[in-house]
């Protein structure tokens, strides 16, 4: 997304004349409305304070291009905020910080502050039971037995390739995800534990890993946390036919991790024949690869 081409000043409108550009959207020409929508999109970001309160009118038309118009300019402006986050950022990004831009990309009025208190109040119980669980594969067990247990995440293995597997909003509110946004989920409580934790990027799919000086374990999320060795993961790889290079079981870096979730949204667009956003998210790699 981009831009408006213009932006008018608003100062020149009295609130009755809003008012009358508004309630034209409703107008059964198609000529007028496409005109008077690009004549609110021209007001910039400021048209969504507008168009709140329409966004409840009874009149089912109004309230449906109001909504849709709000939703289409909060969109745009997470759309460039994202892209100049990536752009601004080095390969240490705050990488819960950059799935959230780009979870309001797509679901521009999620509650952020509801979500991350959700994934704090998971760590906090995490925190109190590991207390009872010294030692590495019993505290991995804990955080399996948590997760994928009680609060019942899973793998989406029946939808793997749905776009919402990817938006971590969307992941905590359907206990689905694929790899990579699970890993994500994993790392970012992890991260709250102060758990040395770090993504692995195999080729074909993603893992975490556990690394202290005395103690070294790779977590498949998208299986329910199913402990690996080295030595599986290589054979994983042979098997798939991958080959072995060490650099395929070294920590991606976040900003990595984040260009490869974006790379995935894109294929999963292309194949889904959606191009705008195929070109929205090829505006995300470009920013990510620079």
């Amino acid at each position: 997304m981009n831009t408006p081409a213009t932006s008018q000043s608003s100062l020149s409108l009295t609130q009755s004349q809003k008012t009358a550009l508004i309630s034209l959207l409703a107008d059964d020409d198609p000529a007028v409305y496409k005109t008077i929508r690009q004549t609110l999109l021209n007001y910039g970001p400021g048209v969504v304070a507008w168009l709140r309160p329409y966004s409840f009118n009874r009149d089912p038309i109004l309230r449906r291009r109001a909504q849709e118009l709000m939703q289409f300019v909060e969109r745009q402006e997470a759309d460039n905020q994202f892209v100049a986050f990536c752009l601004n950022q080095t390969e240490g990004l705050d990488v819960e910080m950059g799935a959230w831009r780009l979870a309001q990309t797509q679901y521009p009025d999620i509650n952020l502050a509801a979500y991350q208190a959700l994934l704090d109040s998971f760590a906090a119980e995490l925190r109190e039971r590991l207390g009872h669980h010294p030692g590495v594969t019993s505290s991995l067990a804990t955080i399996n037995e948590y997760l994928f247990s009680e609060l019942g995440f899973v793998g989406n293995e029946q939808n793997y390739y749905d776009p919402d597997n990817s938006y971590l909003n969307r992941v905590i509110d359907s206990r689905t995800g694929n790899p990579i946004s699970l890993c994500l989920l994993y790392l970012v409580l992890a991260k709250r534990l102060q758990l040395p934790v770090v993504g692995i990027g195999l080729p074909g799919h993603f893992l975490c890993r556990y690394q202290s000086p005395i103690a070294e374990a790779y977590i498949d999320v998208f299986n329910r946390g199913r402990l690996l060795t080295k030595a599986e993961c290589i054979h994983y790889l042979k098997q798939a036919g991958h080959g072995y290079l060490d650099d395929y079981l070294s920590p991606i870096t976040p900003r990595r991790m984040l260009l490869r979730i974006c790379a995935n949204l894109h294929q999963i667009y292309l194949d889904l024949e959606l191009p705008k956003e195929v070109s929205r998210f090829q505006r995300y790699i470009v920013a990510l690869s620079k």
